[in-house]
């Protein structure tokens, strides 16, 4: 019995090796999928937000302020979408740095139409939603290609420079 435990242990650790061999060579696609969907989602609250007719409240600063940042927010993570496909983990410092953002942005616009009585709380709830879906998203996908791209690193560490293609 014992035999056959040490066959599974090795078998496994054979096959764990061959999926951090393979990752040399397939993109990190949950990681940049989730990055696409938190892009969604942000076009979505913004497409939510902006349709509807407040009135003169949306006749200031922070307007210009909030269509600039969701114009600079899908640049970065697009960009940052295409670097967490190929494993590099300092953009995915970007990303959580960007979820967290996002998290921030419920307090400022949406949360200000509400206490002014601009926004109705249907209106609030979909705003909310849709941010907080976006962090995840770009939070999960941070989490998911840090950690990939350390089992990456750590594993082309091991191996030979004959071996690498990087």
């Amino acid at each position: 019995m014992a035999a056959a435990t040490n066959i599974d242990v090795i078998l496994e650790h054979e096959k764990e090796a061959i999926e951090q061999d393979r990752m040399r060579y397939a993109k990190n696609k949950t990681s940049s999928n989730f990055t696409a969907l938190a892009i969604v989602f942000d076009v979505m609250y913004f497409i939510g937000l902006y349709k509807q007719d407040f009135g003169n409240f949306y006749y200031n600063i922070l307007i210009g302020a909030s269509i600039i940042y969701n114009l600079i927010f899908l640049l970065a993570s697009f960009l940052c979408m295409e670097g967490i496909k190929n494993y590099k983990k300092n953009f995915s410092y970007i990303l959580a740095v960007l979820a967290l953002i996002q998290v921030v942005r419920i307090f400022i616009m949406p949360t200000k139409a509400l206490a002014s009585g601009a926004m109705s709380g249907g209106t609030y709830v979909y705003c909310l939603v849709t941010l907080a879906a976006s962090a995840a998203c770009l939070a999960f996908a941070a989490f998911v290609g840090y950690t990939r791209s350390v089992k990456l690193a750590n594993y082309l560490s091991t191996i030979g420079p004959e071996a690498r293609r990087d």
